[in-house]
């Protein structure tokens, strides 16, 4: 009563709805606009891990919240002294460390150890250490990145993971402007072939984009947002509510045939719609909260605004989509045309009478396609997600190519920690294998006289309470080499000192490895928990859950799988949180079914007779759903240069097929297979007892007088 109350009072007040709705967009843009935007996924690491309490002591204790390695080209001793000069001029930097800086202008180059000099000149290149006051992604250093680049020119190769968010923003900022039109083109065409009218798919990609700007600007409530968020929300929450506004219009239609009142209609196509779409956005809804159980933090940031997005999305379809419809009707009715997609009559006929081999032929595939999601490759190292041609990328090959310089590692010490025990633990960590050099006060002191060395060169290495020892080694970030690697320091460093704390890029890359690794396991399980336990009382069964949940976990495999077998190593993001996006996204297929089954199984039709008539029933708004979501994101992926962007929407893309098509096919050949010739509960089959649950429950029970008269009733329509 209260839906069909709700449906007639938007019918009443469309256009002050229509108004307010279109005002509320002032805010929304304001909203966006204010949102700071996070280009740094090491930020999502929680607070309480050793490497991010060592640098917050590299901020605290040194002011050195981030640095980068400038590789300086070709430039002369008193060039370069006076580019250092030029970049201590800049407010955010704390410190410019040459080997002018370390060793005083007093001393030659040629009096320095050959081992340090050979490692800071490279063919007439020598390199600069740049330490910032601000955090690596901090708006202050990313700008003095920026400044460093204007006033450095070409002749100087900025490096470090600062450099590398710059860019990414800059990438990012350039293309999700075109993601989004993209994917409204893609979805644009699917939906004037699949519905009736030139202007119903224009009305629907304009209510899901005021629900989008809606969800964007309510993001500033958060503070801030991942560019990953950021990216693939608007097309997400696109290619995910598109069904809900589909539904609506084929309710208002059918409403039409028996309302000759416009508003009528309307009102009944908002109560069902309602009905049916508040259920099944709750299973989305839950799957996207359940990326809020992550260590990994990002996943809270993509899942909270993901579960808004479809909470704007099914209130605006609900609100803005009707009055939409209802002010232009008249302009509806004028661009009416055939709609071009087909019945789909073939395929329902195909997928009954071929069940049997249906499931055969899943049995087959499963082991095959978990195989592959359990075998397929991740990688960690956020440069590989980004071209080869931009400045930072670059910088970093320079680097490890001339410099050997691949992933350098600050060790933090007991400033009361002897020289000679320094140097004791330096020279067994420069055993290990991988360790290209080590570098410390101790070192550099070493072989010159302590008279000479500069009061500036000590205070650069240590403070009152720590001593700051830098580690290079030529292992990649985030392989496995390194982080064995990183476990040995250590434990060696443990020895002398069992306060010293490893820091720096590689063991914050080693932590995002073990975490996310945690996470991958952790957030399939909780999204698979919660939507069993919503569709439990959706269903009010305990089969049908299990059944739906494997077909969709099935595609999942296949869709992970794929990766595997061809050869594919995909971004470590993309495959913790695509399970759970593609489960509570395409969950929906499979309960649209379910739910046409159960009714036709309450109007007296056996199983066969229920499946095929729930599948010619939904096999339409399937088909046309998992294409909108195929298009809205399917573009995105093969479109960007951001990898770790692209994978996550090729995956979607991919997924949204591949559910589409188990539903249509596996779920109907379930649904008719697992059940036996007899209706007796007691037979111990599954299907048997489970439709044997679904008639009791869906089936309109007469009421008697007297228990007895009940019993044998029941009794009588069992052996029937």
């Amino acid at each position: 009563m209260f839906k069909l109350k709700f449906g007639k009072f938007v019918t009443k007040y469309k256009k002050a709805i229509l108004i307010l709705a279109i005002l509320l967009l002032v805010p929304s843009i304001i909203g966006i606009k204010a949102t700071k935007i996070n280009y740094d996924i090491l930020v999502y690491l929680p607070e309480d891990i050793e490497t991010i309490q060592g640098e917050n002591i590299l901020s605290e204790e040194f002011n050195m919240g981030a640095f980068s390695i400038i590789v300086v080209e070709n430039m002369k001793t008193k060039d370069i002294i006076k580019l250092e000069n030029q970049i201590r001029q800049i407010d955010n930097v704390e410190k410019v460390i040459g080997i002018t800086d370390a060793i005083g202008t007093s001393i030659p180059t040629q009096m320095l150890p050959e081992e340090i000099k050979e490692k800071v000149y490279k063919q007439e290149d020598t390199l600069l250490f740049v330490a910032f006051k601000d955090s690596i992604s901090a708006d202050t250093t990313i700008k003095t990145i920026e400044t460093l680049r204007n006033i450095t020119d070409q002749k100087c190769k900025i490096s470090g993971m600062s450099a590398t968010i710059l860019d990414t923003r800059d990438l990012s900022n350039a293309e999700i402007a075109i993601y989004v039109v993209i994917a409204v083109i893609l979805c644009i065409i699917i939906l004037q072939l699949a519905l009736d009218s030139y202007i119903v798919p224009i009305l629907l990609l304009l209510n899901i984009g005021m629900a989008i700007l809606y969800n964007m600007g309510t993001n500033v409530f958060l503070g801030q947002i991942s560019y990953i968020t950021k990216a693939i929300s608007a097309v997400l929450q696109l290619g995910v509510t598109m069904d809900f506004a589909i539904f609506l219009y084929h309710s208002y239609q059918a409403e039409q045939k028996n309302n000759n009142d416009k508003n009528e209609a309307m009102a009944h196509a908002i109560s069902k719609t309602m009905g049916a779409v508040i259920g099944s956005s709750l299973t989305t809804i839950a799957g996207f909260l359940a990326l809020c159980s992550m260590n990994l933090t990002l996943g809270k940031d993509i899942g909270i605004v993901m579960a808004k997005g479809v909470l704007l999305g099914v209130i605006s379809v609900i609100t803005i989509l009707p009055a939409f419809i209802l002010v232009l009707d008249n302009l509806i009715q004028k661009t009416k045309h055939k709609p071009f997609i087909p019945k789909f009559k073939t395929v329902t006929n195909f997928t009954i009478k071929h069940h049997k081999a249906i499931i055969i032929l899943f049995l087959i595939i499963l082991p095959i396609a978990f195989y592959g999601y359990t075998h397929t490759k991740v990688y960690y190292n956020l440069d590989k997600s980004l071209p080869e041609t931009l400045q930072s990328v670059e910088a970093n090959s320079i680097l490890k190519e001339k410099f050997n310089v691949v992933s350098a590692e600050v060790l933090l010490v007991n400033k009361e920690l002897s020289d000679y025990k320094v140097s004791e633990m330096l020279n067994k960590i420069e055993k290990i294998d991988g360790i290209e050099w080590t570098l410390g006060y101790p070192k550099i002191a070493r072989n010159l006289p302590d008279k000479i060395l500069p009061e500036e060169a000590k205070s650069i290495f240590e403070n009152d309470k720590y001593q700051m020892l830098i580690i290079n080694s030529k292992y990649e970030m985030a392989t496995n080499e390194l982080n064995e690697q990183i476990t040995k320091i250590n434990e060696i460093i443990k020895q002398y000192d069992n306060t010293a704390i490893l820091a720096g890029e590689g063991p914050l890359m080693k932590d995002l490895v073990e975490i996310s690794d945690h996470d991958f396991n952790s957030v399939n399980i909780v999204s698979i928990a919660v939507i069993f336990i919503i569709m439990l009382i959706i269903l009010k069964s305990i089969g049908l859950p299990i059944i739906l949940i494997t077909v969709i976990e099935f595609a999942i495999f296949i869709n992970m799988g794929i990766p595997y077998y061809t050869e594919t190593t995909l971004p470590f993001v993309a495959s913790i949180v695509i399970g759970t996006i593609q489960l509570g996204a395409t969950i929906d297929y499979a309960i649209l079914i379910t739910t046409k089954y159960k009714e036709n199984l309450s109007k007296g039709k056996d199983k066969k007779q229920a499946v095929e008539q729930a599948l010619e029933d939904s096999i339409g708004s399937i088909i046309v759903s998992g294409l909108c979501f195929f298009g809205a994101t399917f573009g995105v992926g093969a479109y960007s240069k951001i990898e770790m962007i692209g994978s996550l929407c090729t995956l979607m893309s991919r997924g949204a097929i591949i559910s589409m098509i188990t539903v249509i096919t596996i779920l109907p050949a379930f649904l008719i297979g697992i059940g036996g010739r007899s209706l007796n509960p007691q037979s111990g089959d599954l299907g048997t007892v489970l439709n044997h649950k679904i008639n009791r429950r869906v089936s309109p029970v007469p009421k008697f007088s007297h228990k007895k008269e009940r019993k044998d009733k029941n009794e009588n329509e069992i052996k029937k």
